[in-house]
């Protein structure tokens, strides 16, 4: 009881010191000094006076601790002065509202560094004075935020410095969801990186820690502690970055992110659900057990390495099983052979009797992947655990039933049991969309082991990801208030994933769509929990849509693209050397999904591998016929036509990617053909909005197929009164981010067309 109380009274201690010095802050510092010879924002850039190189900012390491709402942060930034002579600088950094510095500190020798919170106003004109000194509307992304802004200190000629500065604020709350977010720009050009890592501790257990903005990598270390960090691979990924985490309640916690949007009749929302922290400690049942069918293929391209990592990875999956659950072993070649004809309890027993099986293996023949599969789901399920099958293939079939469409339809149509199929496919020489699809079918994944890869690793980290299924047969539904509940059968749309998948341990169900109106949603999430049938409802006001939710309709267009493009690879099941298989060139279901994606390509300035030339200078997008017809050759040639391949693999992993997104895309990155990582730097993604850069113009999405055609309402010069005036009314918005583009902006402001003229250079 004791150290309860000392942990409350550490809390209000806390929560006081933000409170108190917020309220002291805003006449304790002013924004009226000049400012230094350079000006350092480490979420954007350095800015230097005159013609002279700006310090250069290196690295940042961020490190948050929050404790319950309370978040201290912790910015280490690394500066290099590339001038021969020693330079004045400044810090000034953008932070969320209520943020309390705490302390500023750097090496070397000076006067005692100091650092105040500036309020909007003030934070707002230091906004404007940079802007104006070096003729560059950057900063203007920030505009309608706080703003720290430290002391003068000193960096020498060709020397660095190191500079930490540690903030605190309050987080807000939406029901059991708290949200943090740290603001840097959204421009593609900042290619600093940032090693950002948080830790979170709550007295209620943590159910799970969700990123639109940035790749996580997250460890729990209790029920009411996690710490996530930034992936390598997204430290330059640009934009805020935005952590949220829900708390516990009793089975599955959700939260609703909502933006609003008129022309879709209501908005777009997020529903994020997460499981608790120990599920299987849940008092309602036993838990759901698993079976495992594993279906290994033995042709003769097997032989070597793959026939013996594909053996391991067997029997490492047989050791992961659990005591009670099941299993079976299928080898194949132009033949099939079980292990046993229906699924087995593990046992000392079995496990010794399939080490043999397996160890008798040997690779040869042909690849018969229909009768496999067939084997693998018409054996009787043993009730009551769930039905896992994992299949692999290192070919094409050759042998048996070898239609697309015919083995397609054996995973859709003649799976009795529902048996969750997750494909692997073992190098380049297998047919992607076939196995993409016959894995999305039965909600499971497809996963593919290029070239120096081992398959082990791969099926193991697969396996390892299925551990203690949660909530099985999920289904979400919508519902009204009684009495209406049928009426709410209309109140949303273009649900993304259509089909659930099963939530394992450790997952978290991200859900976008489309709203229609303003009444609260209510969603029902049904299923098997933990062996036993159960529901969870879920009520949210979508008073709090805002556009500063930007990420929902970027990620559910992002989706929807995803599902629209595997669709136009399934029709590549139609094209072929066999008898009754035609052509898919003028059939008019390819026609009306090519016009779709690129239609939402270009809105929402979402490029992927076949859209990417709608970027390039040369294309003009006023001319809408050549650019479908560009389009649909694009998606004939590759997506229909290349059905295996390194390139057929490069679109499963691109697809995959887009289908199941979690995070925003802002560099439009993917594979190419030859499993290079591209990216596009000429479409700029920017709050809720998408420009397109056409010579030294940028284009808003919204008119740019229509460019020839817009005359502005309006002329507005860089640095002039109604420019200020502009910037503040769409900093209103959340819509600044437009403006700090360079160059001049054609744009649609409240339905009107303007034409922002960027500054001249003196």
């Amino acid at each position: 009881m004791h150290g309860k109380r000392l942990t409350w009274l550490g809390c209000f201690v806390v929560i006081a010191a933000l409170l108190i010095g917020h309220a002291g802050s805003q006449s304790i510092y002013s924004s009226s000094r000049p400012l230094a010879a350079n000006v350092i924002v480490p979420q954007a850039r350095s800015f230097a006076g005159g013609r002279r190189a700006a310090v250069e900012v290196t690295e940042v390491k961020v490190g948050v601790v929050i404790l319950e709402q309370a978040a201290t942060t912790t910015m280490d930034i690394s500066l290099r002065n590339p001038s021969n002579r020693r330079v004045e600088a400044e810090l000034a950094v953008p932070v969320p509202e209520g943020a309390v510095v705490r302390s500023f500190s750097f090496h070397g020798k000076a006067s005692e560094p100091t650092a105040k919170v500036l309020p909007k106003n003030e934070a707002t004109r230091t906004y404007e004075a940079i802007v104006a000194r070096v003729r560059d509307p950057a900063m203007l992304e920030f505009i309608g935020t706080n703003l720290v802004r430290s002391s003068v200190f000193p960096i020498q000629a060709r020397g660095t410095q190191k500079v930490r500065l540690t903030y605190e604020h309050l987080l807000p709350a939406d029901g059991d969801r708290i949200d943090y977010v740290l603001p840097r720009t959204e421009s593609l050009d900042y290619n600093v990186p940032w090693k950002v890592s948080v830790r979170i501790k709550s007295k209620r257990p943590i159910s799970t820690v969700y990123s639109p903005s940035h790749r996580l990598e997250t460890r729990r270390v209790s029920e009411n502690i996690v710490s996530a960090r930034i992936a390598d691979d997204a430290r330059t990924e640009p934009g805020p970055f935005r952590l949220c985490y829900l708390l516990e309640r009793n089975g599955v916690t959700a939260s609703l992110f909502s933006y609003p949007d008129p022309k879709v009749g209501g908005g777009y929302f997020l529903l994020l659900a997460g499981l608790p922290a120990k599920p299987s400690h849940d008092a309602n049942g036993p838990g759901i057990k698993r079976e495992v069918t594993l279906v290994l293929d033995r042709s003769g391209s097997m032989s070597g390495e793959k026939i013996e990592q594909v053996r391991e990875a067997a029997l490492q999956v047989l050791a992961g099983l659990k005591k009670g659950e099941a299993f079976n072993v299928i080898a194949y070649n132009e033949t099939v052979d079980p292990f046993s004809k229906q699924p087995v309890i593990k046992s000392q027993r079995s496990i010794k009797a399939a080490r043999a099986y397996l160890k008798s293996i040997t690779a040869r023949g042909g690849t018969n992947i229909h009768d496999a599969l067939l084997e693998a789901l018409r054996q009787k399920p043993i009730a009551g655990m769930l039905s896992i099958v994992l299949f692999l293939t290192d070919g094409l079939p050759t042998v048996g039933q070898t239609s697309e469409i015919t083995i397609r339809n054996v995973a859709i149509k003649a799976n009795p049991y529902n048996r969750r199929i997750f494909t692997f496919g073992v190098g380049v020489d297998v047919n992607t969309p076939l196995l993409e699809k016959i894995a999305l079918e039965t909600r499971a994944t497809a996963t593919f082991v290029l070239p120096k890869e081992d398959v082990e690793v791969k099926v193991s980290q697969v396996f390892k990801r299925l551990t203690g299924p949660v909530l099985a047969d999920t289904k979400l539904d919508v519902i009204g208030r009684p009495p209406k509940e049928r009426a709410a059968l209309i109140r949303v749309r273009d649900v993304i994933p259509a089909k659930l998948p099963d939530l394992f341990e450790g997952d978290q169900l991200v859900v976008l769509g489309q709203y229609i109106g303003d009444e609260p949603l209510i969603f029902k999430l049904s299923g098997n929990y933990l062996g036993r049938k159960r529901t969870f409802r879920f009520t949210f006001d979508l008073d709090k849509a805002t556009t500063r939710n930007a990420f929902v309709p970027r990620l559910w267009a992002s989706r929807k693209i995803g599902v629209l493009v595997d669709a136009v690879r399934q029709l590549g099941a139609d094209v072929g050397p066999l008898p009754g298989q035609r052509s898919v060139s003028g059939d008019p279901r390819l026609k009306e999904l090519v016009d779709e994606i690129v239609s939402l390509s270009a809105e929402f300035g979402i490029l992927t591998e076949y859209t990417a030339f709608l970027a390039r200078e040369g294309t003009d997008l006023t001319r809408r016929d050549a650019v479908l017809a560009e389009a649909n050759s694009n998606f004939m040639n590759r997506a229909i036509l290349t059905r295996s391949g390194l390139g057929a693999v490069n679109q499963g992993l691109n697809n995959d990617f887009q289908r199941r997104q979690l995070v925003l895309n802002r560099s439009n990155a993917f594979f190419d053909a030859n499993m290079n990582r591209v990216s596009v730097a000429n479409v700029q993604q920017m709050n809720d909005l998408a420009f397109y850069q056409r010579g030294s113009r940028w284009v808003d999405s919204r008119i740019v197929e229509k460019e020839d055609e817009v005359t502005p309402k309006r002329e507005i010069a860089f640095g002039s009164e109604e420019f200020r005036e502009l910037a503040l009314r769409l900093a209103g918005q959340n819509r600044q981010g437009a403006i700090s583009l360079g160059g001049d902006i054609l744009m649609v402001v409240e339905g009107e067309p303007i034409l922002v003229k960027g500054p001249v250079e003196q």
